[in-house]
């Protein structure tokens, strides 16, 4: 889908990339791409009629991502959250719809934990709150074909070049290792209502997932089922459904509540 505009804008001291997609009429929906080397808002080309279709949909590049310089010195969840609120706050306006998936949807529970006035529906796709909430074989060395894969994605748009692409694995690679490191008690903090979505096969823990939806003072899950952490291409249809019912329509009043009836 060719974007009605595209271009960059200077965040933070970071000229970081973006596209918008959608009626300009619409209301904002932000999508935070997942991350990794190699890894940036193409990763969302298969969602973006669909969303498009209800929404004015941006697609930012988070730093040292894609056509996002990287900047010198460590790259961590919590300056991509700032760089998202000031995407946010320059481009968008707020409150907007934001969704994030995997590395995404941790930038995304970061910006909505910082600033809910900014966020008025919050979508967390395969993401953790925590970086013991992923399964050991999360990161694990790539197949040599999906290295070389990446390495050849990154080298097509990087401004960086491609001879800086192993800098980029060494940062990322600390940021998983090390970072985030919320806790259950500092979901508490996340205002906005939020739909937490996961694969029954996912990367995140399920364990950690439960957690993170029990923390969250209005939240709701959805758990895809026969999906990986690729459910947004895996089944695609029931994704869409689900996110868009979410964010445009209010909440059904429960027959039996439990959870919700304690709060």
């Amino acid at each position: 889908m060719q974007p009605n505009k595209d271009g960059y804008v200077e965040l933070n001291g970071v000229r970081t990339w973006y596209a918008e997609y959608g009626d300009a009429s619409a209301g904002p929906l932000v999508l935070l791409h997942p991350g990794g080397g190699g890894i940036d808002a193409r990763a969302l080309d298969s969602s973006l009629s669909a969303f498009a279709a209800r929404f004015r949909v941006y697609t930012p590049e988070r730093r040292a991502h894609g056509r996002t310089p990287d900047p010198a010195g460590p790259i961590s969840y919590d300056l991509m959250a700032q760089d998202t609120i000031a995407f946010l706050e320059t481009v968008v306006g707020g409150p907007v719809c934001l969704a994030g998936i995997s590395d995404g949807a941790v930038v995304a529970l970061l910006t909505a934990r910082s600033r809910p006035d900014l966020v008025s529906r919050l979508v967390l796709v395969s993401g953790v709150f925590h970086q013991n909430g992923w399964q050991p074989e999360t990161f694990s060395p790539p197949d040599p074909e999906f290295a070389a894969y990446l390495a050849r994605a990154y080298a097509e748009i990087s401004p960086d070049g491609p001879d800086h692409f192993p800098e980029v694995v060494i940062k990322l690679d600390r940021l998983h290792a090390e970072e985030p490191t919320l806790t259950r008690a500092d979901l508490a903090a996340v205002s906005p209502r939020t739909l937490v979505m996961v694969g029954d096969d996912d990367e995140p823990r399920m364990e950690h997932v439960l957690d993170l939806y029990r923390g969250l003072p209005d939240a709701e899950l959805a758990v895809l089922p026969g999906t990986s952490h690729g459910l947004m291409v895996e089944k695609p249809g029931l994704f869409h459904t689900i996110i868009l019912s979410f964010l445009t329509t209010d909440p059904v009043p429960t027959v039996a509540p439990i959870r919700r009836a304690r709060h």
